[in-house]
């Protein structure tokens, strides 16, 4: 009788700020909430196994994680040219490595970001038809998650990278909730007249594309959830991430000075505590952890250098989802498909 093969993970744990302290947590969390699932630990021996024999859970999911070791760290600062170089049997690259062989569906990372696209994509390589890796995730709207790409892999892009970001963005959108994902170009304005000569030749295209196209979005349309997809360039949609985090830890602050000026907003802040914190839990980032590399011949996601082990385990519940949804498999076909459409 045949052993049905689990979905497996390959888990860099070593990489960022907090290393094994944050992953190894969130990982036998997540593999106590998902019996479907099982996890290579990438990494150091002695510090993952000191924290996975201290874990009360351990017991009940160690048949579910693997140990592989490897005996080198990038560090955050690290040159991405660098590691590549020299560090060859980093977590990182292991983790990486893993994915290439078919040890594991997808491997996550909180590592250096430059270094982890610099790997991934030498390693595994780009899919073909696609010229750029995208680094993609969800932010918050007020109609729910909205998928934004690309978050910091080209500064630069050409329109048919536009294309592309677009396409794949789709493809990850795509779920039984959200058969037909809308898409919209990030630009100054909704007008076609509006933008530079790459933004009006990307719409263009993405009018052309096998995709529901909305048209140009403006960076408020994000929270609105005007549309489930935004597509731009690295540099423009980097700032928007940073620009969003650094905004709701200011009203996070600013309420909660508001709340402490006086024993009577204090007493208004305790009667208003549920409301607060069902609106905390809406706009907490750690729930938007993990970013796809898109565009690669295998799933790659990125975590949050600085996430606890509750935002790790998003990261985690992203890759899992991706795989499960086949994301690879049908961003290869949407390409091919538009392929045979302009031959």
């Amino acid at each position: 009788m045949s052993v049905t093969r689990l979905l497996t993970i390959a888990v860099d744990a070593m990489g960022g700020d907090h290393g094994p302290a944050v992953v190894v947590p969130a990982v036998l969390d997540f593999l106590a909430q998902d019996p479907e699932v099982a996890v290579t630990l990438v990494g150091l021996r002695s510090p993952i196994e000191s924290l996975l024999l201290a874990s009360p859970i351990y017991g009940s999911v160690r048949t579910r994680i693997a140990l592989h070791e490897a005996s080198q760290l990038v560090s955050m600062e690290e040159s991405p040219v660098l590691s590549l170089k020299n560090k060859k049997d980093s977590s990182l690259r292991v983790s990486i490595n893993l994915v290439k062989s078919g040890a594991a569906d997808c491997c996550v990372s909180a590592g250096n970001t430059g270094a982890l696209m610099a790997t991934a994509r030498f390693v595994l390589k780009m899919m073909p038809g696609i010229e750029r890796p995208a680094i993609a995730t969800t932010m918050p709207s007020i109609r729910g998650p909205v998928y934004v790409l690309d978050l910091g892999a080209n500064v630069d892009c050409a329109p048919e990278h536009l294309l592309q970001f677009g396409i794949m963005g789709s493809i990850l959108a795509t779920s039984p909730e959200c058969p037909q994902p809308s898409v919209g170009l990030l630009n100054i304005g909704h007008e076609a007249i509006k933008g530079n000569e790459i933004i009006k030749r990307a719409s263009e295209l993405l009018r052309t594309a096998p995709i529901r196209f909305h048209g140009n979005v403006e960076g408020d349309d994000i929270y609105k959830g005007t549309v489930d997809v935004v597509v731009c360039d690295g540099f423009v949609g980097n700032v928007v991430l940073k620009t969003s985090e650094g905004l709701a830890w200011m009203l996070g602050q600013m309420i909660r000075t508001e709340f402490n000026r006086s024993f009577w907003t204090r007493l208004a802040g305790a009667v208003a505590l549920p409301v607060l914190n069902r609106f905390k839990r809406r706009v907490d980032h750690r729930q938007y952890n993990g970013a796809s590399l898109l565009g690669l011949r295998g799933l790659v996601v990125k975590s949050h250098g600085g996430a606890d082990a509750y935002a790790f385990r998003h990261a985690l519940l992203y890759a899992v989802t991706e795989v499960r949804s086949n994301v690879l498999g049908r961003i290869q076909e949407a390409v091919q498909e538009r392929e045979n459409l302009a031959s």
